[in-house]
């Protein structure tokens, strides 16, 4: 074959990976995106915290953010109100519609 064809080939199934990676609501290693381990394993739950439940769940939800303080402070008021937090550090918010309902007075999320 020609080197050509090997490349065309090796695209081919490289593409192929990447659509069913895409498509798949697991990474490469099986773990669920969107919910860490250490949550799967102490099983963590997203919705009906107590309030003393949602500095937690939310410490977990800002971990990855460069705005800790806000992340914080919002993410702490919607647990209060609405008992859920999502999964994970970054969307899933249509786990707690509550959460992500919550719009501010402009119209965006209030709910980080």
């Amino acid at each position: 074959m020609a080197k050509s064809t090997h490349a065309v080939l090796l695209f081919t199934l490289l593409f192929f990976c990447y659509v069913a990676m895409a498509l798949s609501t697991k990474d490469l290693f099986g773990e669920e995106l969107g919910v860490s381990s250490v949550a799967k394993k102490q099983g963590h739950k997203h919705s009906g915290f107590s309030q003393a439940e949602c500095p937690g769940a939310c410490q977990f939800r800002c971990s990855k953010t460069a705005y800790k303080k806000p992340c914080l402070f919002f993410c702490q008021k919607c647990c209060f109100q609405c008992r859920c937090v999502p999964p994970g550090t970054y969307a899933h918010k249509e786990v707690c519609p509550c959460y992500n309902n919550w719009k501010t007075k402009s119209g965006g999320p209030k709910c980080p």
